[in-house]
């Protein structure tokens, strides 16, 4: 399947019935999506593997994840309605590989998934009690697999990659990208807004 095929199979996948500001809960856009998962394909970081999405949301990273042969998904979230949603997004979806569901906290995970590859759009960290949010996600990346591809705020590529450096880590693959937010909380003041972002594949040394 292409790139191209892969965002539009995915712009079935529905976003959040009821979004949690305190979580950031704001869903991640198909084209992002597939370009995210199609890299983490040619890269071979995909196939026969496990793939876990930290902080899955609706299951779009590992709804597109399943689609790619992995030898099992698992989408980690603590929000039960958002898993919810998830579920049904995977039956319209259809992946070839199904997807386990996991409710916990995508920070403490909690089951053994040894060495995945895990593929995540952690919170920014923009809100209040969320500060550094993404280092958190980053740091159970590091300790759960061998290679992470992850979404952050724009300005974060110095951050990542000092990140990685002091967790045994290597930035490979960097590159700009867009999200495209329809407006779903009281402080967004348009219908829809583009925020610019980051995507990194880092490598973890044992």
């Amino acid at each position: 399947m292409s790139r191209a095929a892969l965002e539009r199979r995915l712009s079935a996948v529905a976003g959040f019935d009821d979004p949690r500001l305190d979580l950031e809960q704001y869903p991640t856009p198909a084209d992002l999506a597939a370009h995210l998962v199609h890299l983490a394909d040619v890269q071979g970081d995909l196939a026969g593997r496990t793939v876990v999405d930290l902080g899955t949301g609706t299951g779009m990273l590992a709804l597109g994840a399943a689609t790619r042969a992995p030898a099992r998904v698992v989408g980690l979230d603590r929000d039960r309605g958002a898993l919810a949603v998830a579920r049904e997004n995977e039956r319209r979806i259809d992946p070839a590989v199904g997807v386990a569901w996991v409710c916990g906290d995508a920070t403490r995970p909690p089951l053994d998934l040894g060495d995945a590859t895990v593929v995540m759009n952690p919170p920014f960290g923009a809100q209040r009690g969320n500060a550094h949010a993404d280092r958190a996600f980053l740091s159970t990346a590091a300790d759960l697999g061998a290679v992470s591809y992850s979404i952050h705020n724009a300005g974060s590529r110095e951050f990542v990659e000092s990140f990685a450096a002091d967790e045994g880590g290597e930035v490979t693959h960097a590159f700009r990208a867009a999200l495209t937010l329809s407006r779903q909380f009281d402080h967004q003041t348009s219908d829809r807004e583009v925020l610019d972002a980051e995507a990194f594949r880092i490598v973890w040394t044992p």
